[in-house]
């Protein structure tokens, strides 16, 4: 048989594995959101940290402080949400309920999709937890009663008093063992409607998110691309309080830019609206197709930069960095700017197949550069590649270096798709999916990048049995 009708079952094939199981798939790009609420010391971290599948948050380079609120993206079958920790709360007065608890589940319910309301077994329930109850009875969104530390059959029946609190959906789990999470997170993601996953994949305007850390010189980037004091312009960090949409033509093609308040570690976040702010910057990165991350020259990037490139990454959004206040750095040389990305990208790795662009919003310095290639990523992003031509440039990939013997087996790969979502994904089918590691994949995206422009853009890969 020859290689091209070889092929060509494959596909079949593959084509038919794809529209049965297409879910395992998709990757949601909608901004639903999900907030944990309760009194301290019930395990809201430990159970925050248990969806997102790692032990401290995307946005927050210092884990386990009692008072942070923690923003992350969960996955779960295939969909993604975020997850926002508004526990950890310090009383700063005497009325800890009123004066702490009360203004942060009230933004949390305003901007957020369904409530997770934590318990403890341990402790039964408190007068602050009949108190956060009320509270919850009277919203219309979903409100999940979750039972923590439920960890044995004793523990079981004690966690029977808590339908008292009258929650109708109500679940029993350990945050450190996981054990009950999964039908918690089935339920939360039976809520994202299939109606929104399409609305997702509908062809819209592109949508060009500005995000950063406060300060940095996100609005004076808009000034200056729009050419008027469309937003507030301060020298004071967090001026931007909310999310601004301004529709925008450059070359003949019309975009979205947003514009959002300053992602900042969450340590510092103590004002209640500028916690409703981050919230809000969180979800504008769900809305955006590429996101035009800013960091500032002159303070140069920091682990929250850092952190805020991880989160877009992590929601499949396209990257460019721009670096602003370049205008600022004394004694530039030839090489200033080599280093200073060559730097950059050491600290980016492993994704560091994204533009860098150096600019100055005050001095309008290489700002239309720069929405040159946030439209070259857009269009990254959307780049569909033939299968056939897939199949001719990864086939020989596979080739030239193979997959590791495993277990005295040669890995084989077949056949390569890539799959129908909004982010570039590839299914790779072969013998043994499950013994491909992560050296291998890496090898794979290198070559998908180096034969098709996907520069950024962030790549899935995924091996199924064939």
């Amino acid at each position: 048989m020859s290689v091209s009708k070889s092929v060509g079952l494959h596909a079949v094939k593959g084509l038919k594995f794809i529209n049965d199981h297409l879910t395992n798939y998709q990757l949601v790009t909608m901004s639903f959101t999900a907030a944990i609420v309760g009194r301290p010391n019930v395990g809201k971290s430990t159970f925050f940290n248990r969806l997102l599948e790692q032990r401290k948050a995307i946005v927050d380079d210092v884990s386990g402080v009692t008072r942070d609120r923690q923003y992350g993206v969960a996955d779960w079958n295939g969909k993604t949400f975020n997850v926002i920790d508004t526990g950890g709360f310090v009383p700063r007065s005497e009325d800890v309920f009123e004066k702490e608890i009360r203004k942060q589940v009230l933004i949390a319910l305003e901007e957020t999709d369904v409530i997770i309301f934590m318990v403890d077994v341990a402790t039964g329930i408190t007068d602050l937890d009949e108190a956060m109850a009320n509270m919850l009875r009277k919203v219309s969104k979903p409100v999940f009663l979750v039972v923590n530390k439920v960890d044995n059959h004793d523990r079981l029946l004690e966690a029977s008093e808590f339908y008292s609190l009258g929650f109708e959906n109500i679940y029993f789990l350990s945050s450190i063992s996981g054990t009950g999470t999964g039908e918690v997170l089935d339920d939360i993601t039976r809520l994202i409607q299939d109606d929104d996953v399409a609305a997702g994949l509908d062809n819209q305007l592109p949508k060009f998110a500005i995000i950063g850390q406060p300060n940095v010189g996100k609005s004076s980037l808009l000034n200056a691309l729009t050419g008027q004091e469309r937003t507030i312009v301060s020298d004071i960090a967090g001026t931007t309080r909310d999310t601004i949409h301004t529709h925008y033509n450059l070359f003949n093609k019309e975009f979205i830019l947003i514009d959002t308040a300053g992602i900042r570690r969450k340590a510092r976040v103590d004002e209640d609206l500028e916690f409703y702010s981050v919230i809000r910057a969180v979800k504008a990165m769900d809305e955006a197709d590429v996101c035009l991350l800013v960091l500032d020259a002159v303070k140069g990037i920091a682990a929250q930069d850092l952190s805020i490139f991880a989160m877009a990454a992590k929601k499949g959004k396209g990257i460019v960095v721009l670096v602003n206040k370049w205008d600022a750095i004394d004694d530039k040389q030839t090489n200033t700017a080599r280093d200073y990305e060559a730097t950059l990208k050491k600290r980016l790795a492993p994704f560091t197949d994204v533009p860098i662009v150096f600019i100055s919003a005050t001095e309008k310095t290489r700002i239309f550069k720069a929405m040159e290639l946030a439209l070259e990523v857009y269009d990254n992003r959307q780049r569909k590649i033939p299968t056939s031509k897939l199949n001719d440039v990864m086939l020989k990939a596979v080739e030239a270096y193979h997959a590791p013997v495993v277990r005295g087996n040669p890995v084989r790969i077949k056949y390569v798709t890539q799959l129908p979502v909004v982010v570039p994904s590839f299914a790779f089918f072969c013998n043994y999916p499950d013994d491909i590691k992560a050296p291998y994949k890496n090898y794979l995206e290198n070559q998908l990048r180096q034969h098709f422009n996907f520069s950024g853009v962030p790549v899935r890969i995924f091996f199924r049995k064939k």
